[in-house]
């Protein structure tokens, strides 16, 4: 309330009241909570309910002399994620089991939750806590490393409270928003802040997108929700950015349409089915658009095409690609969302400029590779089953700038590492492009697994590309 204000109210008080009476109305109207302050109590206690607590506990390991400690920067989102729901270390030679914590929600009220990948991955039990505290063992239905996002199941026997997901799109930037989690363990803890920004990549792989939010996020907040102020699920709170390792107001949430997307596929078979367009692509910049004789620069510029892939034929380099389906591409890392959220099988249209003219062409989408070596395949008949204990994909043109390698480089880039496969103990990384494995090339995931099956030697020898530095590594894999 501005001073021009205080002659209106002192004037129907009497004279000898003065300035204490005015002090004290001032401050009972003060302490009268706004209609904001009740519009957002009521939220919380509409949604809080729904928010879990995820307990990952992984068995008791002993640990040989010499074993390499856990390494948060071999995992999905670890430059981000330090302190932030990842495992505390175990010190070495230590048997004890390791309990990560994280934080969830109840989607449907038949107990089915969502997570980050990095809280429940490598886990051997996890356990949702309710907010009434009644505790339940999980079943895993399907992870997704490339957007960081788990789905779990619970069976309560009852209807459980659940939230929906909202329209991520739609919300702007300085709207207000609410996280709910379970920050250092203390549960039920909520923080405001607005949406800072939209559409931000943190460099994690080209399927991810995210809000970035200055509502206080720290550890345990991991697989959260966050509110807008409808009561909707806009993002899942997944990284920070901290040189401390606390909160300084720099939150990342998965976006909603990127969580309702990934659920539905996991909720089908627990895996992630993604479209495959096979073209490399760039950004256009100016000089480029002018060269073209193109008016700015969205879109995506394609630079190569993949050889017996669905755009080979029909797609050319220099076709410019500004719409895949009706959805604007504003630029080349709006492409492989797009491509990988439409099944395989799907004809798709995409609009092209193509030597400065429209065209439209339909694409017959393909299915995206990856190459996981599992970590867990039990032993066989006569000898184990090699492994690497990675997941790749291909080393796209997006893919290139982001792990700084430029296009004399071939290879599979890693998008994950298990934290006891042998690829992380040997000290590879998210991000390394693995070029050869043993005497043959890696050009494609499937070229992996058939380098990987056919490798006689152990450990094997492993070429691999480090932001433009090559690099072997004896990895054992038998």
């Amino acid at each position: 309330m501005s001073i021009r204000k205080s002659p209106r109210l002192t004037s129907h008080l009497p004279q000898w009241a003065g300035a204490s009476a005015l002090s004290a109305l001032l401050l009972a109207s003060t302490a009268l909570p706004s209609a904001a302050d009740e519009a957002l109590a009521d939220l919380v206690e509409e949604v809080a309910p729904s928010v879990v607590t995820i307990l990952a506990t992984q068995d008791a390991k002993p640990q040989p002399a010499g074993a390499q400690q856990f390494n948060r920067d071999g995992q999905p989102f670890g430059e981000f994620f330090r302190r932030f729901g990842a495992p505390d270390q175990m010190p070495r030679g230590q048997e004890g089991p390791r309990q990560g914590l994280g934080s969830g929600f109840i989607l449907e009220a038949d107990g089915l939750i969502v997570t980050n990948h990095h809280v429940v991955d490598g886990a051997d039990t996890v356990t949702v806590r309710l907010s009434d505290d009644r505790e339940f063992e999980a079943q895993v239905i399907g992870m997704d490393a490339l957007t960081d996002l788990a789905l779990l199941r619970i069976d309560a026997g009852e209807t459980l409270p659940a939230v929906e997901l909202g329209d991520s799109d739609v919300i702007r930037v300085g709207e207000d928003v609410v996280a709910v989690g379970n920050p250092f363990g203390l549960s039920s803890t909520v923080t405001t802040g607005i949406v800072s920004a939209k559409g931000r990549n943190i460099s994690e792989g080209p399927y991810a997108e995210f809000l970035q939010t200055d509502a206080a996020i720290n550890k345990g907040n991991s697989g959260g929700p966050l509110f807008n102020m409808q009561g909707d699920v806009v993002g899942v709170n997944s990284a920070i950015y901290s040189p401390t390792g606390g909160s300084v107001g720099l939150g990342f949430a998965v976006t909603s349409n990127i969580v309702d997307t990934i659920v539905a596929d996991l909720k089908d078979d627990g895996q992630v089915n993604r479209g495959w367009l096979g073209v490399s692509i760039q950004n256009l910049n100016a000089d480029i658009a002018a060269a073209m004789g193109l008016e700015g620069t969205k879109g995506a510029l394609v630079s190569d095409i993949v050889p017996d892939s669905p755009s080979q034929g029909v797609l050319k380099p220099g076709d410019v690609i500004v719409a895949f389906n009706g959805t604007p591409v504003k630029s080349s890392a709006d492409l492989p969302r797009l491509v990988g959220a439409t099944k395989a099988g799907n004809d798709s249209r995409i609009e092209v400029f193509r030597n400065g003219r429209p065209e439209t062409v339909t694409v017959t989408i393909g299915t995206f590779e990856t190459a996981a070596a599992e970590v867990d395949t039990p032993m066989q008949s006569e000898s184990s089953a090699k492994v690497l204990g990675v997941t790749v994909a291909p080393l796209t043109e997006t893919a290139r700038a982001e792990v700084g390698v430029d296009d004399t480089v071939s290879g599979v880039v890693v998008t994950s590492l298990s934290q006891d496969g042998p690829a992380a103990k040997a000290g590879l990384k998210v991000g390394d492009v693995i070029v050869k494995l043993g005497s043959e090339e890696t050009k494609t995931p499937t070229a992996l697994i058939k380098a990987l099956k056919s490798e006689k030697t152990d450990p094997a020898l492993v070429l691999i590309n480090r932001s433009g530095n090559q690099i072997f590594v004896a990895v054992e894999i038998a």
